[in-house]
């Protein structure tokens, strides 16, 4: 077996994670909150930790797979006087630059290394090792754990300084966001001109307008009626709300953005923060 791999965070993604870590080999120290969560993480072969601190003691390689950065600063707070000089955290979840900054600050003084490393592809690619991973921070720090990152991901990618792979995450979910948005409303007015999604889509995919949420969301989850991607309309007004920010952070105004984050939180009226991010495609949907 190879060194163990701590991984904090055992939703979707970091269950598939997990999977995808003990079948490339890897011994996996595990914790969640909910024990239901852990119980599941034993079941797919993890070990499961009894603190955080066990983990930081016991892991070189951290990956934390979190919803959102208050979670992500709450573990850290815990965890980081426990991580052993040398080691390397790897932040998955799509949180804050400045809470990445200030974290990876603060793991400096301490003698480690705190990367933004967050990631695209939902759970089939966590599971699968083929999730997108943009990454910001040392990159001495990500060739050290570049064997790991490269069994759990089909693209991994250095961008740039601390906190640089946690904005364009936000950048890639704000153009995903807005996407859904204008291809769904395309669609339904495609339809009402006589024209069949499946018909709109091979047009616009065949020329300038495609995206990957004409070539990849439409069939997969839309167009099937599957709604089943593992992202949901939470984690996704979550998202939305934190290209609002960064924007106002900047003084910047950016009314698309603003527009499209409009749209999003009008649509709780029909479809709750549970459901599948996919399903804006119905809301404004003409009555049929």
């Amino acid at each position: 077996m190879e060194q163990m791999i701590g991984l904090v965070g055992l939703g979707a993604m970091g269950s598939g994670m997990l999977a995808r870590l003990r079948e490339t080999g890897h011994d996996v120290l595990c914790f969640d909150a909910d024990a239901q969560a852990m119980q599941r993480a034993a079941n797919l072969g993890g070990t499961p930790a009894a603190s955080l601190a066990g983990i930081g003691a016991s892991c070189c390689v951290i990956i934390l797979s979190l919803p959102k950065a208050a979670i992500v600063r709450a573990v850290m707070d815990e965890l980081m006087p426990a991580v052993a000089e040398q080691s390397v955290v790897v932040d998955t979840s799509t949180s804050e630059p400045e809470t990445t900054r200030a974290l990876a600050a603060q793991a400096q003084a301490r003698g480690f290394h705190f990367l933004d490393a967050p990631v695209s592809g939902g759970p089939k690619g966590a599971r699968e090792g083929t999730m997108s991973m943009i990454v910001g921070g040392n990159a001495s720090a990500l060739d050290q754990v570049r064997p790991v990152l490269a069994q759990i991901t089909g693209k991994l990618l250095h961008i740039g300084p601390s906190g640089a792979g946690h904005t364009a995450k936000i950048a890639n979910n704000l153009l995903c966001a807005a996407n859904l948005v204008l291809v769904s409303e395309m669609a339904h007015l495609a339809q009402c001109a006589g024209v069949s999604v499946g018909d709109l889509l091979a047009g616009v995919n065949a020329g300038s307008g495609r995206s990957g949420v004409s070539e990849v969301n439409f069939p997969r989850w839309i167009q099937s009626e599957s709604y089943d991607s593992g992202f949901t309309m939470g984690l996704m007004r979550k998202d939305v709300g934190l290209a609002c920010d960064l924007a106002q952070g900047f003084g910047l105004e950016l009314p698309a953005t603003r527009a499209i984050a409009a749209i999003w939180e009008a649509s709780r009226s029909t479809l709750p923060d549970s459901a599948d991010f996919n399903e804006i495609y119905t809301y404004g949907r003409p009555d049929d």
